[in-house]
């Protein structure tokens, strides 16, 4: 590897290759070439791929006593343009948008850091992860890096004099410090010198793009706090004596507008976006041909052996049905697909795509529907049953309706919604309405309602009216009155994969419900969203209920 990278390095700075050859093979004459201040040494102070690969191989070389995979291209592409931003000084701000999976924190975050301390280039190192838990993760995995790396001790020998919770020291002068994107950067300093690079690792989180007030307030936090954090160049006599502090931003795109869609516009940064899966569109991919095939196999809600059936026949297509993915060693096209893509498809577009456009647009493009008599036909499988119920107070059109779902789950997770119905009613009519379903469907057990409208006079009705009814009070029915309290907007954009794909299946006769989950397209686009919502309630809640187990006693004469 080494006479490799030398010979590379003779052929960047001008040598022809007789002339590369000529050079590399005296400087592998050298008595000293990994030892302090050796030929390896000199190399990775020009290079950092070579740093990388030799002094951090056993991260990034697949070798037989490790877990390592074959890098990908891109990986090469990146570490390229850190030797640029870094050794040739020429610019100041990255923005590197890399999809999960794609050792993004490992690469970048984790192999700079380490070189930059290794040979002094950033005096102060500051990162900055999503949470607490994940800057301690980073200073654990470098700290190992100088203290058990035995081609890092070889050459740099033990460098790390301290290491404080967050922060650790080097023999050099230089620190590297880890906080969590909650905590102030600005005013950090050590032995009075402002961060010389400052990288944000996984910087935003989703609840920093919820709402348009969240995102601006990260986009500040950066922009007012981070960035006036550094300091700038320093020259004399016309000449650049100090680099200006580094700012390398690495994430994914979460939203159209979240921080990492600003930076992508500041012409200020470098920008390298990358995306899981090579192909123009997505949804095409996934939702034609054999994909599709595969699709309406996996979600067949009446098949137990729907996931297998699934497997097998990707198997038999393996073939045709292979897409150019990002990193061949990582990605498999079969759980990008079954596992990421279908469950939630936004989600996968913004996690694995860097693709946040299609917000605002529609949430769902496909609703599996079945005549209710065949719904019925699974009632003998039905291990959970709910009544979830959205009341709305006024009855014009222009008012929002009452929402209602009866809906049921069998024992491979699917969901079947056995009646789903919005109506607009008066209060005496909706409290009717409620105890109606409750008696058409003898095998709920337990009933929720949404309280933020009638903050539980609705229930106290209710369970007086189930008092008066013997049939009613004997099923010994659970009354659940939650406030909701979620994003509505993420909370129903997280059900458009298991709608899309049929994993909650609807009766043919409900059309004006299925609808309306058809029409949103978003909270500041939809006019009526009751539909998608009591649904989104409806996926949450029967998983979260408890069956109810009946005890059977025997009459005591049984027992003799």
């Amino acid at each position: 590897m080494l006479r490799e990278y030398l010979y590379k390095d003779f052929l960047k700075n001008g040598s022809t290759p007789e002339e590369a050859v000529m050079r590399t093979n005296r400087m592998m004459k050298e008595k000293n070439l990994f030892g302090k201040n050796g030929v390896a040494h000199s190399l990775g102070a020009r290079s950092f791929e070579f740093f990388c690969l030799y002094y951090l191989q056993d991260t990034f070389q697949a070798k037989p006593t490790n877990t390592a995979r074959k890098l990908g291209d891109f990986h090469f592409e990146i570490w390229n343009t850190l030797d640029d931003m870094f050794i040739k000084d020429e610019f100041d701000k990255l923005s590197l948008c890399m999809p999960r999976g794609s050792s993004k924190t490992t690469t970048v975050n984790f192999a700079l850091s380490t070189y930059l301390a290794a040979y002094g280039i950033s005096y102060f190192t500051l990162v900055a992860g999503k949470k607490e838990d994940d800057a301690v993760e980073f200073i654990n995995d470098t700290r190992k890096a100088f203290v058990e790396n035995p081609y890092i001790i070889n050459t740099f020998g033990h460098m790390l004099t301290r290491s404080i919770k967050l922060k650790m020291y080097f023999s050099n002068g230089c620190k590297i410090q880890a906080i969590s994107s909650g905590t102030s950067i600005r005013g950090l300093k050590h032995n009075g010198v402002r961060p010389t690079c400052i990288i944000g690792d996984d910087y935003q989180s989703a609840a920093d793009v919820i709402t348009q007030e969240a995102r601006d307030k990260k986009y500040n936090t950066w922009t007012q706090d981070a960035e006036y954090a550094g300091d700038d160049p320093v020259y004399r006599d016309g000449k650049k004596v100090k680099m200006a502090t580094k700012f390398i931003m690495l994430g994914t795109i979460l939203h159209r507008d979240c921080l990492i869609s600003r930076i992508l516009k500041d012409s200020q940064y470098k920008r390298i976006v990358k995306k899981a899966v090579l192909v123009d569109d997505i949804d095409e991919l996934f939702n034609s041909g054999k994909w599709a095939e595969l699709k309406k196999i996996r979600y067949d809600a009446t098949n137990p052996n729907a996931e297998e059936d699934a497997k097998k026949f990707y198997l038999e297509h393996e073939e045709e049905m292979k897409f150019p993915v990002l990193w061949e060693d990582k990605y498999d096209c079969y759980d990008l697909a079954v596992g990421k893509y279908y469950p939630n498809p936004s989600a996968f577009k913004q996690e694995m795509m860097n693709d946040a456009s299609k917000l605002g647009q529609k949430a769902f493009h496909d609703i599996k529907t079945l005549p209710r008599k065949e719904i019925e036909k699974e009632k003998d499988n039905f291990i959970k049953t709910i009544l979830c119920c959205d009341p709305a107070v006024e009855v014009q059109d222009s008012h929002d309706y009452s929402a209602f779902i009866v809906g049921s789950k069998t024992p491979n997770n699917f969901r079947w919604v056995r009646k789903a119905c919005i109506e607009r009613l008066e209060y005496d009519d909706y409290i009717k309405k409620v105890i109606s379903l409750l008696k058409e469907y003898p095998d709920i057990t337990h009933l929720w309602i949404e309280k933020n409208v009638f903050s539980g006079a609705d229930v106290r009705d209710i369970q007086r009216e189930i008092n008066k009814d013997p049939s009613l009070i004997a099923r010994d029915i659970q009354i659940i009155n939650e406030h909701q309290t979620k994003n509505k907007e993420a909370k129903i954009r997280a059900i458009g994969g298991k709608i899309d794909s049929g994993f909650i299946v609807f009766p043919q006769e409900d059309k004006e419900f299925t609808d309306q989950i058809l029409a949103y397209e978003g909270e500041k686009f939809t006019r009526f969203d009751d539909a998608p919502d009591i649904t989104a309630e409806f996926d949450r809640l029967i998983d979260e209920i408890q069956e109810v187990q009946y005890i059977s006693f025997l009459d005591k004469s049984a027992l003799f």
